[in-house]
């Protein structure tokens, strides 16, 4: 991360002409089990990782928002801040910073102004990591702590949610709300219904590896939103707010009330939840036997019930499991699907075998290499007035 911070002041000196006095990093998020359950009330395991957001910045003395984007090619956009902002035609990277500024400035009326900054990030764009809430909670933060708004996280990363309705993305809690809370050492198992986070401590002796697959996702306007349209129908024939709500024999007993495809939506949910607090039970114990079982249950649900993997994260599964072998293939597509990347949580002496067998076999199947990260269960968001 020093590497973007350094890029990323010396841009803001040279684009302003002047030193930043603030700085606002957010990290990215790999979810470790638990998939489209956030947004129906359900139980989610993620973590912070070691990639994510900076931002410099520096008050400017007009009623603008001035930001350089230097991963877009250095894009620059500017727009006054309003209780209304309109979307930009063209530039979705500035309409979530657009959205979360007009939710600021309704709330908040009068104690917004101008800002002059420069972004960078390290998350991999389209790879199921939640670049898009780093940016949020990254950018809410530095307008909370700028003007003394005095929101808390939990707060800013709903902020950023609804930022991503704005833009057409009717996501869940769970990437805005890791990427603000996240702790060192720790998965958090989010309670997305009350909000609650119950910290998990990830055994010393395990690493995280993320393998893109470098099939990029893009959810907006995608079949994302029909997912949630399936799980809110079925929770209305159910009668239950949410799904987290219901059982499986709930579930069973009004089969015969809707059709084949919300069925299997439901079951995926219901079953997700479960296997999120047992998970979370095995990582407390070491228990990789156990997690392994749950972890590939989840994607078979997730591949068969839901329909959200694609060939070259199935095989990326495949690959991983086999080279893992039995009782330690904790692995599974991560993030909201179509594209994007596996995660497996994998003792130390494993990872190089890991990493030969996706060299040798994944582009055989994709026509593409495959990009793999370790990390570590990280802090999340942070703010400092330099």
């Amino acid at each position: 991360m020093t590497d973007i911070k350094d890029i990323c002041k010396k841009a803001f000196e040279e684009k302003f002409n002047c030193a930043p006095e603030y700085y606002s990093y957010a990290p990215g998020r790999v979810n470790i089990i638990g998939e489209h359950t956030d947004y129906n009330g359900g139980f989610v395991l993620p973590c912070a990782i070691r990639y994510g957001t900076v931002m410099f910045a520096k008050q400017n003395g007009t009623d603008k928002i001035r930001v350089l984007a230097l991963d877009m090619n250095n894009d620059y956009d500017e727009f006054a801040i309003a209780p209304v902002i309109e979307k930009h035609d063209t530039k979705l990277w500035s309409n979530y910073l657009r959205g979360v500024t007009y939710q600021l400035a309704a709330k908040h009326e009068g104690k917004l102004k101008g800002l002059d900054i420069v972004i960078k990030g390290d998350v991999p764009a389209g790879a199921g990591l939640s670049s898009s809430a780093s940016l949020e909670v990254c950018f809410g933060n530095l307008l909370n702590n700028v003007f003394s708004l005095n929101e808390s996280l939990m707060n800013i990363a709903l902020i950023g949610q609804s930022a991503e309705a704005y833009i057409g993305m009717k996501c869940g809690i769970m990437d805005q709300a890791i990427s603000a809370n996240g702790v060192c050492d720790h998965a958090v198992r989010i309670d997305c219904k009350s909000y609650d986070l119950t910290k998990v401590s990830v055994p010393s002796d395990l690493v995280i590896l993320i393998i893109n697959s470098n099939i990029k996702h893009q959810l907006v306007g995608s079949e994302y939103n029909d997912r949630r349209e399936s799980c809110e129908k079925a929770a209305k024939i159910l009668g239950v707010e949410y799904l987290r709500d219901a059982t499986m024999p709930m579930l069973l007993a009004a089969k015969d009330k809707m059709d084949d495809v919300t069925f299997r939506r439901a079951r995926h949910v219901i079953t997700e939840d479960e296997r999120v607090l047992e998970a979370s039970k095995a990582f407390e114990a070491g228990d990789l036997a156990n997690l392994s079982k749950l972890m590939y249950q989840s994607h078979e649900s997730m591949r068969d019930d839901f329909e959200i993997t694609v060939k070259q994260t199935d095989a990326l599964v495949e690959i991983v499991k086999t080279a893992l072998g039995p009782g330690k293939e904790a692995v599974r597509q991560t993030g909201g699907g179509f594209g994007g990347c596996v995660v497996a949580v994998v003792k130390p002496e494993d990872v190089q075998s890991v990493k030969n067998a996706i060299n040798a076999q994944y582009k055989a199947v994709s026509g593409i290499d495959a990009t793999i990260f370790e990390t570590k269960a990280c802090d999340g968001a942070t703010f400092k007035k330099l």
